[in-house]
C-alpha cells in the first residue's frame, strides 16, 4: 500500500487558518500521512510546519511565475491538494492546471470587500470553488456561498480551536496591574486593526463609558493598518481604551477580562470568540456570520454597527453578577460541544480517502 501524500497550501494565512493548518500537518503525520506546508516563510517561523514532520516549502506571498511554479512543483505526484483561503485556493488551481489531482478547498473567511472593490474577490471566489472537488466550509453561511458560486460539493467541516490552553492559575491580579484595570472593569478585544472589524463602534460605545465612575477599560490586543487612525481617535477624545498591539498572552490577558467584546461586521468560527467561552469569559459579540451557530445562547449579540446596543449590553452585564455567571456555565458548555483537534483531523481524513481511492490500490 502506498502512503498517502497531501500537500497544504495557504497564501496570506489568518493566525486561525494558519494555525488550522499546523494542527491538521501534525495530526495527519501523526497518522502516517505524507504532508508538504507550502506557506510564505513568515508562516514557517510563525508555526514551525516542519516541527510537525511535515515537509516545508516556501512559497511567497507575491504574484510572480516563481511562486507558482515553486507550488506546481510541490503539488507533483501529490494524492491530495488542500488549499486554505480564497489567495491560496486561486493559486492552487493554477499550479495545478487542470491535472486532475483531487482539490480540497477550506474556505475560513470572505472577503469584505462590497461593491466595485468586491468584483474581483467574487469572480476569483467563483473560480475556486468550482475547481474544487469538495469545498469546506467553516459556516453554513460559507458553505451556502460556495454553493452559490458554483461548488459541485460543499460541506459543513468541524474546526477545532488549535493549540488551545488554559492560563496558568492565578495571572489575572498581574495582568490587571499591568494594564491598569485594577479596581475598574476590564473589556477585551483582540485581532486585526482592519476595515470591518468594527473598532469605530467600540470606540463609539467607549464614549458613552468615560464619564462613569470608575469607567471600564477597553483593550485590544492587535495591530493593523487602522492603528493609527483609531489612536488618534482615542486620543483626540481621551477615550478609556488602550491598544496593545501583537500580543502572545491573550489567553491570559482575556481570562484575567470581565467581559469580551467582538464588534466586527462578519465571522465564521472567531478565535476570540471561542477562547472566551472556553474560558469561561463572558461575550457580547455581534449577530453576523457563523457566530450565533458558533455561541448558541452562551454569549449577548448585538447589531454590527450599532454602538448604543452595544453599549447597553455592555452595561447591563456589568450590572448583573448573576447573568455574568450564567454566562460563564453556559459558555463552558457551549465549548464542551465544539469539535476536538483529533475529530477535526479525522473529518478531513475522512475527505481525503474518498477523494483518493486509487491511492490505496497502487
Amino acid at each position: 500500500m502506498t502512503q498517502l501524500r497531501t500537500v497544504q497550501v495557504l497564501g496570506g494565512g489568518s493566525a486561525g487558518s494558519s494555525a488550522h493548518v499546523r494542527s491538521l500537518a501534525a495530526g495527519l503525520v501523526a497518522r502516517g500521512v505524507r504532508v508538504t506546508v507550502c506557506a510564505p516563510e513568515e508562516l514557517e517561523h510563525a508555526h514551525d510546519f516542519g516541527g510537525c514532520g511535515a515537509q516545508y516549502v516556501t512559497v511567497p506571498r507575491r504574484a510572480a511565475p516563481a511562486p507558482v511554479a515553486a507550488l506546481r512543483a510541490a503539488c507533483a505526484g501529490a494524492d491530495v491538494v488542500h488549499a486554505h483561503g480564497l489567495h491560496a485556493a486561486v493559486r492552487a488551481v493554477v499550479a495545478l492546471g487542470g491535472r486532475p489531482v483531487p482539490l480540497v478547498v477550506t474556505l475560513h473567511t470572505r472577503s469584505r470587500a462590497t461593491g466595485v472593490r468586491g468584483g474581483l474577490p467574487r469572480l476569483l471566489e467563483r473560480r475556486a470553488v468550482r475547481a474544487a472537488t469538495v469545498v469546506l466550509g467553516t459556516s453554513s453561511e460559507l458553505v451556502d456561498r460556495a454553493r452559490r458560486a458554483g461548488a459541485r460539493d460543499a460541506r459543513l467541516a468541524p474546526v477545532a480551536l488549535p493549540g488551545a490552553r488554559f492560563p496558568a492559575p492565578g495571572p489575572e491580579n498581574k495582568a490587571r496591574a499591568e494594564l491598569g484595570a485594577v479596581e475598574r472593569p476590564l473589556l477585551m478585544a483582540a485581532g486585526g486593526l482592519e476595515q470591518g472589524q468594527g473598532y469605530d463602534t467600540l470606540l463609539d460605545a467607549a464614549g458613552t463609558w468615560r464619564g462613569l465612575d470608575p469607567a471600564p477599560l477597553v483593550v485590544v490586543a492587535g495591530d493593523g493598518r487602522e492603528r493609527a487612525g483609531l489612536q488618534r481617535r482615542i486620543d483626540a477624545a481621551d477615550l478609556p481604551v488602550r491598544l496593545l498591539g501583537r500580543r502572545d498572552d491573550v489567553p491570559e490577558l482575556l481570562a484575567a477580562a470581565d467581559l469580551a467584546v467582538l464588534p466586527s461586521r462578519w465571522e465564521a468560527r472567531s478565535v476570540l470568540a471561542r477562547e472566551a467561552l472556553r474560558l469561561g469569559v463572558p461575550l457580547v459579540a455581534t449577530a453576523v456570520g457563523g457566530t450565533p451557530d458558533l455561541v448558541g445562547d452562551a454569549a449577548v449579540l448585538v447589531p454590527y454597527g450599532d454602538a448604543p446596543a452595544l453599549s447597553h449590553a455592555v452595561l447591563r452585564l456589568l450590572a448583573d453578577p448573576a447573568e455574568r455567571r450564567r454566562l460563564t456555565a453556559a459558555g463552558r458548555a457551549q465549548a464542551a460541544t465544539w469539535p476536538t483537534e483529533d475529530e477535526t483531523i479525522a473529518h478531513v481524513l475522512s475527505v481525503y480517502d474518498e477523494l483518493a481511492q486509487p491511492w490505496c490500490l497502487r
